[in-house]
């Protein structure tokens, strides 16, 4: 009889009380029952740091102050007893410096994106992994979503044929008035260049618009012309960008972020159209993925546990049969889910295979910086020229 494999323990720097994010990532991280939450820094409010950790069982010695002092007695902890793992849910501007110094001392990494404020901040993260022995992860959530992967495969399966055209949205509203000015922490940050980084929308969404672009239609985008808007007069940075864009392959799109487009949630959402036919993939309605041919009539395939028609990638990303809806936090869960996989398997290398990581966080700031060098600039196209 084989022996139980032992939970990965994990912890937190972020993510106190009132923090959507932070509670979203234990609650997916927690539900195939494959990591322990054993310390954090959860937030600078030592109140807060306190009360989040009582919560969730974490004992008070275990509550640190700050994130450095979290690292240094970590590290003096016997191997067994340890953080294996960071994850890291705190503003933009936090992400490299903790990273870097989390891999240093030793653990994994598991941090919100953007990895870093900006590329030259960045590069030094990129070298640090990858003397570092350990893995690091983005949690890109949608690449979690199960049909995401069908379609991806469906693409490469040449199912909808050569690629033409990719046209790619993410249109929110909660920004529509002035919420930071209304005491919104989360509105206010994202709003401040220190802390957010250049980009303001279009770093903040318009990046997940972008790897999903880039994930599902297989091919890398190399040139684009851009947009970029800021409606309300109290704000710093953009908060709605439009731009076209051109693919490695010849295939054309258009991607359209926005945070003020009034009475939207969340309707991320992709479509890609080849000489065949075209899919399409909505996040609000995630179980299912349309597809449209060019001589058939137009069918819905739908995810769920024991579907033959669905490719493995995808099936091994359900939980469910058919018809019992799954949505965010289960995609969130899939890349913890292989994030765990890698670590107790040991995986060789610095990247957990199906979770979006350094490669990733890469492509997503030279998107977000040339973005905004073609906005700024006259050029009509901007090339984009990601780092090694």
């Amino acid at each position: 009889m084989n022996a139980p494999v032992a939970k990965i323990r994990m912890g937190f720097v972020g993510g106190g009380e009132g923090a959507f994010i932070g509670q979203a990532h234990r609650q997916a991280a927690g539900l195939d029952g494959r990591f322990e939450l054993v310390c954090g820094a959860f937030s600078r409010d030592a109140r807060n740091n306190q009360n989040t950790g009582a919560a969730l069982g974490v004992p008070a010695a275990r509550c640190y102050s700050d994130w450095r002092q979290m690292l240094d007695t970590e590290r003096a902890l016997p191997a067994d007893q340890r953080m294996e793992l960071l994850i890291i849910v705190t503003p933009n501007h936090l992400h490299a410096p903790i990273a870097s110094a989390a891999l240093s001392a030793g653990f994994h990494v598991f941090s919100e994106k953007p990895a870093a404020l900006n590329l030259a901040e960045l590069l030094p993260l990129k070298k640090i992994l990858e003397s570092s022995g350990r893995l690091y992860g983005l949690a890109h959530t949608y690449l979690g979503y199960p049909m995401v992967w069908q379609a991806r495969q469906m693409v490469r399966d040449g199912v909808i044929g050569k690629v033409r055209k990719v046209l790619v949205e993410y249109p929110q509203g909660w920004l529509s008035e002035d919420v930071a000015g209304q005491g919104n922490k989360q509105a206010g940050w994202r709003d401040q260049p220190e802390q957010s980084g250049l980009g303001g929308c279009i770093g903040d969404i318009g990046t997940h618009a972008f790897s999903l672009a880039e994930f599902v239609a297989d091919q890398p985008v190399l040139h684009l012309c851009a947009m970029l808007n800021t409606h309300l007069d109290s704000r710093q940075l953009d908060d709605d960008a439009a731009l076209l864009f051109k693919m490695d392959d010849g295939a054309t799109g258009v991607l359209i972020a926005s945070q003020v487009c009034a009475g939207e949630e969340n309707p991320l959402k992709i479509r890609i159209y080849g000489d065949k036919g075209g899919l399409e993939w909505r996040q609000e309605q995630p179980s299912s993925l349309i597809h449209r041919a060019l001589d058939q009539p137009l069918r819905v395939l739908r995810s769920g546990v024991g579907q033959p028609w669905l490719c493995d990638a995808a099936t091994r990303r359900m939980r469910l049969p058919a018809g019992h809806p799954e949505g965010y936090l289960e995609a969130m869960a899939n890349l913890y889910g292989d994030f765990a996989t890698a670590i107790r398997g040991h995986v060789e290398g610095n990247a957990a295979p199906g979770v979006p990581g350094i490669d990733v966080g890469m492509r997503g700031m030279a998107f977000i910086e040339a973005v905004i060098a073609n906005h700024r600039g006259d050029s009509k196209w901007t090339e984009l020229v990601c780092p090694q």
